[in-house]
């Protein structure tokens, strides 16, 4: 007999596996609607799209594995995450969707006040938050929107030996930062960058990949916190801004 397998769960959506079945039910049907046309706009592998009866999205499980989670070591080759490096750059070339996306001036709206709360919570020391946060003001610049994923983070790309065999978790894509997919896939894995930028190509800035990096971890901490999840994990986020201050 099968079992149902909990992927992740939160409040906003969960997502299940019963054998080769994805199961995502989520609060906002909208971002299941992106998540389909997505999909079928992307010029990278994508899972297939079994059915679609909001707030649910059944899907095929993808062929082979993730390429690694955060705070373990990734058992991809090098040539893998160059491989998620160039299905990148395919996507960020692609023309873009017909809806909006994140953008830097969108973070920008609340970092004070996450800052403000890690320091107030005890969260962060304040030197630690102050200086993320300055290395973070690099992604607030001129930038040219790409067909973004929005949450291009290693758990969601799959690789079969070298090669990319699909990508997950579509709900966020829309016109974004090129470096910030950059900075997601190697959020916790820096030591994969120059792999990934070998795929990618040119036109890469590190000082924006290492920016998101700081701002990512900073706006994201207390939403992992309230949702169930551990950004003191070895690898998470606060490890992420205690190297960035370094």
């Amino acid at each position: 007999m099968q079992e149902v397998e909990v992927v992740v769960a939160h409040r906003e959506r969960t997502t299940l596996r019963v054998g080769d079945v994805f199961l995502k039910v989520d609060a906002d049907p909208a971002r299941l609607e992106v998540e389909v046309e997505a999909m079928a706009l992307a010029p990278v592998p994508t899972p297939r799209v079994l059915w679609h009866e909001p707030p649910v999205l059944a899907l095929a499980a993808l062929p082979g594995t993730a390429l690694g989670v955060l705070g373990e070591p990734s058992p991809a080759s090098s040539a893998a995450w160059a491989a998620a490096g160039a299905a990148a750059r395919r996507l960020h070339e692609a023309p873009l969707p017909p809806w909006p996306g994140r953008g830097p001036e969108r973070d920008a709206t609340g970092l004070d006040d996450e800052c403000e709360w890690l320091v107030a919570n005890g969260v962060l020391p304040a030197d630690l938050v102050r200086r993320n946060r300055e290395v973070a003001e690099a992604a607030f610049r001129p930038w040219t929107p790409v067909f973004s994923h929005g949450d291009f983070q290693l758990t969601h790309v799959f690789v079969d030996g070298d090669e990319v065999t699909g990508v997950l978790d579509w709900s966020e894509a829309g016109r974004g930062d090129p470096m910030f997919d950059l900075a997601t896939l190697t959020l916790g894995h820096e030591e994969h960058l120059d792999d990934v930028v070998a795929g990618y190509g040119t036109d890469v800035d590190f000082d924006v990949i290492r920016a998101w990096w700081s701002l990512r971890s900073l706006l994201n901490i207390r939403w992992l916190f309230e949702h169930g999840f551990d950004p003191a994990m070895p690898g998470g986020e606060i490890d992420v801004l205690r190297a960035a201050a370094g």
